[in-house]
């Protein structure tokens, strides 16, 4: 599968330019040919970037794909983790309104009954679940944009590239629940039903000598219905603000930005582009996500994986909207 990808990838419209100028053997072309006085044309930086940023893989690689979904467990497991305490609050608030009155007063009762040790309750599946998740989520993102990209051919990507970001992200969120549905099952009994158990080790035996593997995969349908259209949102709203910030917004081209401030914009992107819903929930979902986007982001720049930039007009295109000669 990886290996057909992989070829689709090298001629697909997000691959990187750098990485397309070695494939080609254009690059000593490029910077040999002679400019319009006859002296000998001075390499475009990205070229140069290109001969001297060596990456660890080929974009759609199986390497490439295979750590992009390491980062997505990276950064969905360890985020998601790290609130297991307001989910917990927030779990029992929606169960129970009237013992758990508001955020604060939940957090309060839960010390009062279980002590610190309470908030931690439902954090082994969390973990498993959300790292599962984020594994699909990110990993498969990476290749189904690769392949409807591909379908849509080099002037449709441009052209449709947020509808294409919509089905990319929704193809890949779909499966991503699925994986995440037997641990965020065991989360919510461990997390809403006093006494059922304590631990994942506990929960998990126990429901499936209560109902069979029905326990676990019954709550996919409202995952699929809950999550598929967040995702969609959060990644086209990403794509789109990251393009919209280097072309607005950051004063010099992404080739030129370092790796720090690439990672800035990173997170700015992530934040901005879920700036939506009430203020509690922005904070929330704003922070989480944005340290998602940060997350992943930066296991690409420490494994050098290819990251393309903001997509640009395709040539062809604009001599047929009469842009250029």
């Amino acid at each position: 599968m990886f290996s057909s990808v992989a070829h689709l990838a090298r001629a697909n419209p997000f691959n990187t330019p750098h990485l397309q100028l070695v494939h080609d053997g254009l690059g000593d072309l490029r910077s040999s040919s002679p400019g319009p006085t006859g002296q000998p044309r001075r390499p475009r930086n990205l070229a140069a970037a290109a001969m001297e940023e060596q990456y660890s893989c080929d974009y759609g690689s199986g390497r490439f794909f295979i750590l992009c979904g390491l980062g997505g467990i990276i950064s969905c497991g360890t985020t998601h983790t790290a609130l297991v305490p307001l989910d917990l609050v927030k779990c029992r608030m929606q169960v129970d309104p009237q013992k758990y009155k508001g955020i604060f007063n939940g957090f309060s009762v839960t010390l009062k009954e279980d002590g610190v040790r309470g908030l931690a309750k439902g954090w082994a599946p969390t973990f498993l679940g959300y790292s599962m998740q984020g594994l699909c989520k990110f990993g498969f993102y990476e290749v189904f944009k690769v392949l409807y990209s591909n379908m849509l051919g080099e002037e449709n990507t441009y052209l449709w590239r947020t509808s294409l970001y919509l089905a990319a992200s929704a193809s890949a969120e779909f499966f991503a629940d699925i994986a995440l549905a037997p641990m965020e099952a065991a989360k919510v009994r461990i997390q809403t039903q006093p006494g059922y158990a304590n631990t994942l080790r506990d929960a998990a035996p126990k429901m499936y000598k209560e109902e069979g593997l029905k326990a676990f995969y019954k709550g996919v349908a409202p995952l699929w219905m809950r999550q598929i259209p967040y995702t969609m949102m959060k990644f086209a709203c990403f794509e789109r603000t990251v393009e919209a910030l280097y072309k607005f917004v950051v004063p010099k081209p992404r080739s030129e930005c370092s790796k720090p401030e690439q990672l800035v914009v990173t997170f700015v992107a992530g934040y901005i582009g879920v700036w939506k819903g009430l203020f509690a929930r922005i904070i929330m979902i704003g922070t989480l996500t944005a340290l998602q986007w940060f997350i992943y982001d930066s296991v690409k720049v420490y494994f050098r994986l290819p990251r393309p930039p903001p997509p640009e007009m395709p040539e062809s295109l604009k001599k047929k909207l009469g842009l250029t000669q």
